[in-house]
């Protein structure tokens, strides 16, 4: 841990990982999302012992899901986005995904949230854009997190760098961040590098730390 101004600064993984100071965050890990992904096994198995880790820790543990808007509720850049997505060139030819009470929608039945977890639901690729999990953390006095889950190139990118802005401390947990372009997922993981925003780790790294056996 290094100094200045007064604040303890986090110099590294150790200095982040502390319950009363660090959260969990769980993207998107919906039956949808992964049934896009041929190593979605290998993934779930990996956040499952990140969030087996941090709930022995007594970390606090929060999921996210993704939900796309009826049509009614989709306007430009939705059905924009949505048409490039699907390949398709007309809004009657879009199919509905991730709609909410839909099987797609629901977490992988391995990652059900406990008693004393919550899931927010989100329209939007960073989990900090209408969602009450900034303020949920702030209130917890919480000032980093790690993520895990998919996809890495998609949601957990824009995630970590609006985080920044926010003043969190994200830690990535590579291996435990899936994804379906390993191009756009390289990429990422360089802009990470690059901006020196995020923290990034591997699971075997991580978990002594979370369940404190470190």
């Amino acid at each position: 841990m290094r100094q200045g101004n007064g604040l303890d600064i986090p110099d590294g993984l150790a200095d982040v990982c502390d319950p009363h100071r660090m959260a969990v965050i769980v993207y998107d890990m919906q039956v949808g999302v992964l049934s896009q992904l041929d190593d979605a096994e290998q993934i779930v198995a990996r956040v499952v012992r990140v969030v087996e880790a941090a709930r022995a820790g007594g970390y606090p543990v929060i999921f996210l899901r993704h939900m796309f808007l009826p049509p009614r509720l989709s306007g430009a850049f939705a059905l924009r986005m949505a048409m490039t997505w699907q390949g398709v060139d007309a809004v009657e030819d879009l199919q509905p995904i991730l709609l909410r009470d839909t099987p797609g929608f629901e977490l992988a039945p391995e990652l059900r949230p406990g008693p004393d977890e919550i899931v927010f639901d989100k329209t939007t690729m960073s989990a900090f854009e209408g969602t009450p999990l900034a303020a949920t953390l702030r209130d917890l006095g919480i000032v980093s997190y790690a993520i895990a889950g998919v996809a890495l190139e998609i949601g957990i990118a824009p995630t970590v760098t609006h985080s920044t802005d926010l003043g969190f401390i994200p830690v990535v947990i590579g291996d435990a961040c899936g994804g379906r372009d390993e191009a756009a997922m390289d990429r990422a993981r360089a802009d990470f590098a690059f901006q020196g925003n995020a923290i990034v780790t591997e699971v075997d790294a991580i978990l002594p730390l979370l369940n404190g056996k470190a």
